[in-house]
């Protein structure tokens, strides 16, 4: 535990100190995916604790539960009445070709298809099984990467570390910052318990890593705007993710919404984005241009293969990011198991949506302190190196969930009412309480 916490304060350039952690007990894994789930909420929350400090001269306490933190990794929501869509498409997993293993992510609409384009038209998982068989791994994976797909081959962590993609993003650091000296940008902020109150965060993300990123800094007070482009759907994960946020549709190949987006960009005090590395720039809002419509803005973005090597474009998810880097091979070698084997829960995700939120939260401290801003960016598959490098050490169980660990808030969602599972970060006088309940992407307008 203490190598993971050192390790991610190290990265964020946070001070070297000890953090309580309560509760026993592990996820079970090959990996540290416990340690790494309380070490990357501790961080975020200690990342807040430098900002306080600099505001107002005191460094809050800070305490982290292990085992609430573990269950937030998978879901924090429990309705009352209602049931959340599946996760992952029928058609999503893992398969096996002539000579090993194949995971195959189809839950947009448009991935799905691209691997039926390649493979053909299939009503079912049997049917798509019988024809990725008689295909090798790395032609498949191509193929539908080339179709506009996404796939991942099951790799060891040793060919991994050889592969080319594998050795750029592992040579990248765990957050990059990049600090800018452009037009100061004054501006408060707004008071203990909710400090960021008056913020303005622009939310370009999707699926769990981002908007687990921009959840947390609604809980502290933030007004986040999430963007998605029309008929975007993520039914799996929305109630969970849009916990505190107002969402919008634009369509940034639209001239008429591409001014509201910069005028919505002009305001924004961060913008949060999770574009593969090139998409922005296609559009025509590349950093530089980000930084003239915005000056002073605080810029962090993360992708799924890394910022530098020959996938650094290349679309993906944390299920196939587990696939490439060995993580689903180490599974399957401590499960004994004869197929992939990935993490109890998409740690990948979860664990770096944390570290942008602190990565925020660092660049604001800077930001207060001498008005310019700056920009972070972090990786899926960076994250992953961390995780692998920390192999699980022998822990009884988690105690299994009880209705105590439920918070007294009833949410009042779009789809029915539920609850949350008490939050595992404690921070004295900063309550992480949210003012909106979960609801439907595009159900606001695109405004401040």
């Amino acid at each position: 535990m203490t190598d993971m916490l050192t390790a991610l304060q190290a990265a964020l350039g946070l001070q070297k100190t000890a953090i309580p952690f309560t509760a026993e007990g592990a996820l079970p894994s090959a990996f540290a995916v416990t340690d790494l789930a309380s070490a990357s909420i501790a961080v975020a929350g200690q990342a807040l604790s430098e900002l306080l400090l600099q505001q107002t001269g005191r460094l809050p306490a800070l305490e982290v539960d292990r085992r609430l933190a573990s269950f937030w990794f998978a879901t924090s929501l429990r309705p009352l009445g209602w049931k959340v869509p599946p996760l992952w498409d029928p058609l999503a997993g893992d398969y096996a070709t002539s000579d090993g293993w194949i995971r195959l992510h189809t839950n947009a609409a448009h991935h799905r298809r691209a691997a039926e384009h390649v493979l053909g038209a299939c009503p079912d998982r049997n049917a798509m099984a019988a024809k990725v068989a008689s295909w090798a791994k790395d032609d498949l994976e191509q193929a539908v990467v080339d179709a506009g797909g996404c796939a991942a081959v099951m790799r060891s962590w040793q060919q991994w570390q050889v592969h080319p993609q594998g050795m750029a993003v592992n040579a990248e650091p765990l957050v990059h910052f990049v600090p800018r000296e452009d037009e100061r940008r004054h501006g408060g902020w707004g008071s203990v318990a909710r400090p960021l109150t008056g913020l303005k965060v622009l939310d370009l993300t999707r699926v769990l890593a981002g908007p687990a990123a921009s959840r947390f800094l609604a809980g502290l007070g933030a007004d986040v705007l999430r963007i998605d482009p029309p008929h975007w759907h993520e039914p799996g994960v929305v109630a969970e993710m849009t916990l505190g946020k107002r969402c919008a549709h634009l369509d940034l190949h639209q001239r008429q919404d591409r001014q509201v987006f910069e005028a919505l960009l002009k305001d924004a005090d961060i913008l949060l984005h999770g574009y593969r590395a090139d998409a922005l720039e296609a559009l025509g809002y590349g950093a530089r241009e980000r930084q003239a419509l915005a000056p002073g803005l605080i810029d962090v973005s993360l992708n799924a293969y890394g910022w530098s090597g020959p996938w650094q474009n290349r679309r993906g998810f944390d299920s196939l990011v587990q696939m490439s880097s060995g993580i689903a091979e180490a599974g399957m070698a401590w499960q004994h198991s004869d197929q992939p084997t990935p993490l109890p829960v998409q740690a990948l995700d979860h664990a770096t949506g944390y570290l942008m939120a602190a990565s925020c939260l660092k660049l604001l401290t800077t930001r207060l302190a001498s008005g310019c801003g700056g920009s972070a960016r972090l990786s899926l598959a960076r994250t992953a190196k961390l995780l692998l490098e920390h192999p699980a050490t022998p822990q009884p169980a988690l105690r299994a969930e009880a209705a105590s660990d439920q918070g007294l808030v009833l949410e009042q969602t779009t789809w029915g009412p539920a609850h949350r599972l008490r939050v595992p970060l404690k921070i004295n006088g900063t309550p992480l309480q949210w003012a909106l309940p979960a609801g439907e992407l595009g159900a606001h307008r695109a405004q401040w």
